[in-house]
């Protein structure tokens, strides 16, 4: 069985996000950049399925810049045994990422495919259900908890009222969450074994696929600053202000 797991280059999640000084965009000059943290889970998640026995293959996918293969190579040091990069200049939004993993899964033919829930970077959370619907398969976002049980994946999400456990046949995409594990340092040893494994580079025209930007970003500014706090003397002062909140409301 082949999984086949998503992962992007984002800020580093340590980064104090910059904006540019014409609000164009934000400021990725001398940024640190790193693996999205839901991606790296998911990664995880194969690489753990692989060393049950579920798996016998991950390959790890990334779609972007060039720079893009140093997280492929991150993935490959966990334990992907081969990685692809989709290499374009184009800024990608969810529909054009999805649509150019469903390329990649129809030649593949991954049984399973597993990204994370969302990117820190844009907080999208569209990506895997948008593979889910083009590919027309079953779909479990948000998951705490994976099991590969005679060609069904049993997942366990976190909802509003508790846990909610779907038995989904696959093929299937699945979308992380932080609590389905915790990632493995890399260690030197496998960051030297992953400059030898195989990384394929593609073009989104290979693949057919149109990724022009159905979206336009008109100004990006910095969340506005947080009110300066008070100091009271005592709690009978802390208290009087809520009181009169409570009685306006």
């Amino acid at each position: 069985m082949k999984a086949l797991v998503a992962t992007k280059r984002v800020v580093d999640y340590n980064v104090k996000i910059r904006v540019k000084s014409d609000q164009s965009d934000v400021d990725l000059a001398n940024v640190k950049m790193s693996m999205n943290p839901f991606d790296e889970i998911a990664i995880e998640e194969a690489t753990r399925l692989k060393e049950r026995g579920v798996l016998t293959e991950v390959v790890a996918v990334s779609c972007g810049i060039a720079p893009c293969q140093e997280t492929l190579r991150t993935a490959l040091a966990i334990g992907a045994d081969r990685a692809i990069l989709v290499q374009t200049d184009a800024a990608l939004q969810p529909l054009a990422v999805a649509k150019l993993l469903k390329a990649l899964v129809d030649q593949e033919q991954p049984q399973l495919v597993i990204l994370g829930k969302q990117a820190i970077d844009d907080d999208a959370n569209q990506t895997g259900q948008m593979l889910a619907a083009l590919l027309d398969w079953p779909q479990a976002t948000f998951a705490s908890h994976v099991d590969v049980v005679d060609g069904k994946a049993i997942v366990t999400r976190e909802i509003d009222g508790g846990l909610e456990t779907l038995s989904l046949t696959l093929p299937a995409v699945i979308t992380t969450d932080l609590r389905l594990n915790e990632p493995r340092y890399v260690t030197l040893p496998n960051i030297m074994k992953a400059k030898k494994k195989r990384l394929d580079i593609v073009t989104p025209d290979s693949l057919g696929i149109d990724v022009a930007p159905r979206l336009h970003t008109v100004k990006v500014t910095e969340p506005p600053a947080r009110p300066v706090g008070i100091r009271v003397p005592d709690v009978a002062a802390l208290v009087e202000p809520l009181k009169t909140h409570v009685k306006a409301a």
